[in-house]
């Protein structure tokens, strides 16, 4: 059964903090600390530990692009904003005529007829096979029955039967696009772009600080919560290696992460999404309040226990650090006893 990653309402994550939130005051162990502040208690306690956070991300679509335009003349015709243009479909209309979409890496910057040869004539034979046309061998070779389906296919598609391809028809792409922008309004003169389209997978985009890197692997599930509370789940699908500086001053570097939904979160398109990452879970463990480490003078951490008979220093073992909680171990220690935790 695959687990729902969960959305904590507040967390506070890893090692960085114990700097923080360590009593200034020092100890032997086994002695009670030196000018030791006014303090409460707090249980220690056995329970599952989870080393997650919840950060925000951005829904939207991937892959943003402005579509080069090589039609010449006035724009005839727009396709609505957030319309999926499939192969072989119109994108736009210049001077009446459809400028149309073919999937393929090679982008068109040549006029492809009879006895052309290349990479790109091999992309054309294959949108033309797709289409229903018989180009004949897909072999990027140009010949007479290319030019016969290319006929075909262009009367089929409202385009003059000229046989021949250039970039005034057509406009390649990896695959489906969705209209984010017409940036061409209709009865102006087409420019150097006349639509902005992006893929149509829907990706939270996330500035992950690096210091939270160690809760992000590939393909790991995280939780997802929309602007009106709704949830979804996604997966890690990509993970940036280089540190960018903050957006924000007083931030520290972060790195771009994204997230494929397994669902969907509807209606939004560039809306504020929570994230839950959760990354090591540590399993029926001892635990305190991390306010309740002091720093020891021979290194490490230790904690106060309160006990009917008195006061105790106790050198621990830290382990995991999770939702201002941190794992420890150390002689005697058991579930139910008190620790020192400072005072308001």
């Amino acid at each position: 059964m695959r687990r729902r990653a969960a959305l904590p309402a507040a967390v506070v994550a890893g090692g960085a903090v114990v700097a923080a939130v360590v009593a200034a005051a020092t100890a032997r162990d086994g002695e009670p600390p030196e000018a030791a502040a006014p303090a409460t208690t707090a249980a220690i306690t056995r329970s599952d530990l989870v080393d997650e956070l919840t950060v925000p991300g951005t829904l939207g679509y991937a892959a943003r692009r402005a579509l080069p335009n090589q039609a010449r003349g006035v724009i005839s015709d727009t396709r609505p904003e957030g319309g999926v243009v499939r192969r072989g479909e119109w994108l736009y209309e210049v001077a009446g005529r459809p400028v149309l979409l073919l999937y393929g890496e090679t982008p068109v910057y040549r006029r492809l007829s009879r006895g052309s040869r290349g990479k790109d004539v091999k992309q054309l034979e294959r949108n033309l096979k797709a289409l229903g046309q018989d180009p004949g061998g897909i072999d990027g070779v140009f010949t007479a029955e290319t030019e016969k389906a290319v006929e075909s296919w262009q009367g089929a598609s409202g385009l003059p039967r000229t046989g021949r391809v250039d970039g005034a028809q057509v406009i390649v792409a990896p695959g489906p696009v969705r209209v984010a922008e017409v940036t061409g309004a209709k009865g102006e003169p087409a420019g150097a772009t006349a639509v902005t389209v992006t893929d149509t997978t829907l990706i939270v985009h996330i500035d992950l600080p690096v210091t939270s890197r160690r809760l992000v692997t590939p393909r790991a599930e995280v939780g997802l919560e929309g602007p009106s509370g709704e949830r979804a789940t996604g997966r890690v699908t990509s993970i940036g290696d280089v540190a960018r500086r903050p957006r924000e001053q007083g931030g520290g570097p972060t790195l771009d992460v994204e997230v494929t939904l397994d669902g969907e979160l509807d209606g939004y398109d560039q809306a504020p999404v929570a994230v839950a990452m959760r990354g090591e879970t540590r399993t029926g463990v001892l635990s305190v309040p991390v306010e309740a480490l002091l720093a020891v003078r021979e290194g490490g951490y230790a904690v106060r226990v309160a006990e009917d008979t008195g006061r105790r220093v106790v050198k621990v073992t830290t382990g995991l650090f999770a939702a201002g909680r941190v794992e420890i171990a150390g002689a005697g220690l058991r579930a139910g006893m008190k620790v020192e935790v400072p005072g308001d």
